[in-house]
């Protein structure tokens, strides 16, 4: 198990890992990032996660939910295989049947484990999460099938090789943010407010109905309980994808990435890295710099990066396409 800048490389299969994590220029870094190889004791499962915290409490928050999330929901799904015939059917051929009955098992856990994780912040003796919270970017790599699972506004980009040999990004996720039509219309709903700052245009953020707090820039959050009866929900979009020989790896990062960083540049930082296990090193060291150059002025925000490679090496035909600068 991984939870800070580090590589890991598999003996059993032909998964590797590479994670990084630089603090900002805001104080104590509120990122944490988690790989979880052999995810419980099944050699073909891994885990990745991705947590960016914000507000006084929000390093320790994402702390609490990178500890809390993996165990809870292995819990989940495993409860809910034993109330299943799923476990005997995980030992023939998967079909099409199978896979979607695997996959609204995974859903199901992940709902239940971002609601039971908000619940017990709620109500933590310890830790104020009434203006503090987290986003929560999941992924399970359980064989060739992905499962994901997000809160939040932290992405995941995966890289595949186009039909004409290029390797171009397909976004797995997306980014919860308040301008989003649905969002903003549910939040309203609830009597909350969704309006920018004079300073800040462009930048939705999420108010109380009265008051000038708590500004959140994300429609979706574990913790925030401010804002829990006013529309800000911590319900996770979860997805699936079934890995197929053209896909090669998938990166998962928080916003200091990509407020920075589009997912073509993303795809060919990591595929453009001699070592792989220096991917997201560099990815980050790009994203630092193009916060120097593109926001300057404006205080950096904490960036992290995990890239999960799905092959041995990349294809030998693969042809990266040239980013936009």
């Amino acid at each position: 198990m991984l939870s800070s800048s580090a590589t890991f490389k598999s003996n059993k299969s032909n998964k590797f890992a590479s994670i990084c994590s630089k603090r900002g220029q805001k104080g104590i870094s509120q990122d944490c990032t988690i790989v979880w190889e052999e995810f419980g004791c099944q050699e073909d499962m891994t885990f990745c996660g991705i947590f960016d915290g914000h507000g006084p409490w929000g390093h320790i928050i994402a702390k609490m939910v990178k500890q809390s999330v993996p165990p809870s929901l292995l819990c989940n799904w495993q409860k809910a295989l034993a109330l299943t015939s799923l476990g005997q059917e995980l030992n023939t051929e998967p079909n099409r049947s199978t896979r979607n009955h695997q996959f609204d098992i995974w859903k199901q856990s992940c709902l239940k484990t971002y609601a039971d994780i908000d619940q017990e912040l709620k109500h933590h003796p310890g830790i104020d999460s009434f203006h503090s919270g987290t986003t929560a970017l999941t992924i399970i790599k359980q064989g060739e099938h992905l499962v994901i699972a997000n809160v939040g506004d932290s992405r995941a980009v995966l890289a595949t090789i186009s039909d004409d040999g290029n390797l171009i990004p397909f976004q797995l996720t997306i980014d919860f943010k308040p301008n989003i039509p649905e969002e903003a219309e549910r939040i309203r709903q609830s009597q909350g407010r969704v309006s920018c700052l004079r300073d800040e245009p462009g930048v939705y953020r999420v108010w109380m109905p009265k008051g000038d707090a708590p500004g959140l820039a994300v429609s979706r959050a574990i913790g925030d309980h401010c804002v829990k009866e006013f529309g800000l929900i911590s319900v996770p979009d979860v997805t699936q994808r079934n890995i197929t020989n053209k896909d090669q790896f998938v990166i998962l990062a928080t916003d200091g990435v990509w407020d920075v960083i589009s997912n073509e540049e993303a795809v060919e930082i990591v595929c453009s890295t001699d070592d792989r296990e220096k991917s997201a090193k560099r990815l980050v060291q790009c994203a630092m710099r193009a916060w120097r150059s593109k926001k300057r002025g404006i205080a950096m925000d904490d960036i992290s990066a995990i890239c999960l490679f799905f092959h041995p090496k990349l294809f030998q035909e693969v042809n990266p396409f040239k980013a936009s600068k």
